[in-house]
């Protein structure tokens, strides 16, 4: 049985309709609050986490397999395989501030940020002084409490941003996508099953994203 560890919420439920069209069926997702859920044929156990645990379980070995955003394996730094990417949870990585504020020339910033890592080594290439408030939601609120110059976050349509007065002055990551990734002790000892459920959801991947 391969144990795979998925991000809760919008990730899950892309993931496991990725999964039913792969044949690949989790009967108890849509009725119960289990966090850990069998496939239909037993060979699979799915791990609802928390998205930036995802890489941690697998790094571990909690999880022989995991789907992760690419943002979060940056963030985390994680010691695993990526092995392919999957057309699901597609967004940017931004800078993002209000309407009025320019980073034309500016020197020092207080950035607010899920993600400090990517923020830091960011702001160190553009060769701006940074000081980082680590938060873990709501990151909008920042600027417009005043507590921070500009947010680094991920961005998928922009609409939050925009309710809140706030847009897109830089783009740093375009194109982030979850990632299907591997422990590396189990990609040895479980390599065919993993293989097989590669091929399985590249050619899933593929007919799900056809453009009509």
């Amino acid at each position: 049985m391969l144990r795979i560890a998925v991000a809760k919420g919008r990730t899950a439920k892309e993931v496991i309709n990725l999964f039913s069209s792969c044949g690949i069926h989790f009967d108890e997702y849509e009725t119960s609050r289990k966090l850990i859920l069998k496939s239909r044929d037993k060979n699979i156990e799915l791990i609802l986490v928390k998205p930036i645990d995802t890489p941690i379980y697998v790094e571990s070995g909690a999880a022989d397999c995991g789907i992760a955003g690419y943002d979060i394996l940056l963030e985390n730094e994680a010691n695993v395989h990526i092995l392919m990417n999957l057309n699901v949870s597609k967004c940017k990585m931004c800078v993002a501030a209000k309407k009025d504020i320019s980073l034309e020339n500016k020197k020092f910033l207080t950035v607010a940020t899920k993600f400090p890592n990517i923020a830091k080594k960011h702001f160190e290439k553009t060769g701006i002084e940074c000081k980082i408030i680590h938060l873990s939601g709501a990151i909008e609120l920042a600027p417009l409490l005043n507590m921070s110059d500009v947010i680094v976050d991920i961005v998928q349509t922009g609409k939050t941003l925009a309710e809140n007065g706030l847009e897109i002055k830089e783009i740093i990551i375009n194109n982030i996508c979850a990632c299907f990734i591997a422990n590396k002790v189990s990609l040895k000892t479980n390599y065919p099953e993993i293989d097989n459920l590669m091929i399985k959801l590249l050619h899933a991947d593929k007919e799900l994203n056809i453009p009509v």
